[in-house]
């Protein structure tokens, strides 16, 4: 049964209220996806947050009253809480447990974590987030026993006190780096492969685009952060060469800082990619500002924008409706497969915007490098002759080298994609 819920937001200057409302609009969506039922939104209009209760007396005294008249028993506030607020606030409101929207994330998380990377990230992320709370953390989970905002860590370490839980926050730490060790030894077997990341605002479509590129079998749902852990698979279309195309975690606004850091693993996925797809949900009212959410996170990621090209997703919702995109761009429906050929293809030249296409003649006794032209490169056209084989072809750039002494010919460059 889901549980009854109350969403509290907060209108400071720089927010319009309508801006403010598509921020609880959002807040709902995760409410549903962590399994409750917003009967009630609150909106309070302050020049700036009360240190106390984070909206005031008065309007806290409001929230009560509704949980009394909705028989709710949680309350949600759209940002963070210190310590002191939350625990004023559940003083005021007696009835309903009150947490922020970090601890409600980090709650859907825990319930999504099913590799041991993406549970050792969240728990570490709940654990950084419990330890300031523990004043009032073990009477009020022991109070709740389970629900919204306690899965995971929280309903079974409730003796742990805070020189357990910095112990068991520094050997998360260090499993941590041991799996971030293990991720960097995968990429390094993936080198001579082309890398192409999909990334964007949660529910834009990236595992749907994942499994149209690759033919794989990603959960694809339409609901927020399906996917937790970076799944990398080959692409099924023909390649200049080797294309792994690796689905990632969904950005969101206000992230909580703890799930960021933790997570920052997982986004070195696209930080490591030759190149990365900002997958961009089109038929979204504000996809304006998804958009530059997602710029946002790439460039604090440290990812070069000439490394970016934007995908613009669900144009079979979309329809005729006219919606302004940027150049060098490509709208695509992941769920029909429309545009979807022009993607591989803006994907196949910048490949080969990486490489060059080679005249050579390879003589008969060196046979092993012939064959490594063939694992290496795209072969446009071979011709046999006396003395060996001459092949047309496009060869990775930090493969050349390899090839040099064969060259039958100047080096043409493949024309520049406009």
């Amino acid at each position: 049964m889901p549980e009854k819920v109350i969403s509290v937001g907060l209108i400071l200057p720089e927010l319009t209220r309508s801006v403010a409302e598509e921020h609880l609009d959002e807040l709902e969506q995760l409410i549903r996806t962590a399994g409750g039922d917003v009967l009630a939104k609150v909106l309070a209009k302050r020049q700036a947050p009360d240190p106390a209760t984070y909206v005031g007396s008065g309007k806290a005294e409001e929230i009560k009253q509704l949980v009394a008249y909705h028989d709710a028993n949680l309350v949600v506030f759209d940002d963070d809480l210190s310590p002191a607020q939350a625990r004023n606030l559940e003083k005021i409101i007696e009835k309903a447990k009150v947490i922020d929207r970090s601890g409600l994330i980090l709650d859907i998380f825990a319930g999504r974590a099913r590799s041991r990377e993406a549970r050792t990230q969240v728990e570490l992320a709940q654990l950084e987030y419990l330890l300031p709370r523990l004043t009032r953390a073990w009477t009020h989970l022991e109070r709740q026993a389970g629900g919204i905002g306690t899965r995971g860590v929280g309903e079974t370490q409730l003796e742990l006190d805070r020189r357990i839980i910095r112990t068991r926050i520094a050997k998360l730490k260090e499993d941590l780096k041991h799996i971030e060790r293990t991720r960097e030894t995968q990429r390094k077997a993936r080198s001579d492969a082309f890398t192409v990341a999909l990334v964007g605002y949660t529910n834009a479509g990236k595992s749907t685009l994942y499994n149209r590129l690759t033919r794989g079998g990603a959960e694809a749902a339409n609901k927020l952060f399906a996917t937790l852990d970076a799944k990398s698979q080959k692409a099924a279309f023909e390649m200049p060469r080797e294309t792994v195309i690796i689905d990632t975690v969904g950005f969101i606004r206000k992230l909580p800082h703890n799930l960021v850091a933790s997570f920052r693993s997982t986004m070195e996925e696209a930080v490591a990619a030759d190149l990365v797809l900002h997958v961009i949900d089109h038929s979204h009212p504000q996809f304006e500002d998804q958009r530059a959410i997602g710029d946002e996170v790439l460039r604090d990621l440290g990812v070069e924008a000439d490394r970016v090209f934007e995908v613009y997703n669900k144009s079979d919702v979309l329809g005729d409706q006219p919606r302004l995109r940027r150049r060098d761009a490509v709208a695509i429906s992941a769920l029909t497969g429309a545009g979807v050929d022009d993607l591989v293809e803006a994907i196949r030249e910048r490949e080969l915007l990486g490489g060059e296409v080679m005249h050579l003649e390879i003589p008969h006794e060196e046979s092993r490098l012939a064959a490594r032209l063939h694992e290496l490169a795209q072969i446009y056209e071979t011709q046999q002759t006396d003395n060996g084989t001459r092949f047309t072809a496009w060869v990775p750039r930090d493969a050349v080298h390899l090839f040099e002494a064969h060259s039958a010919g100047s080096l043409l460059k493949p024309a520049r994609v406009s």
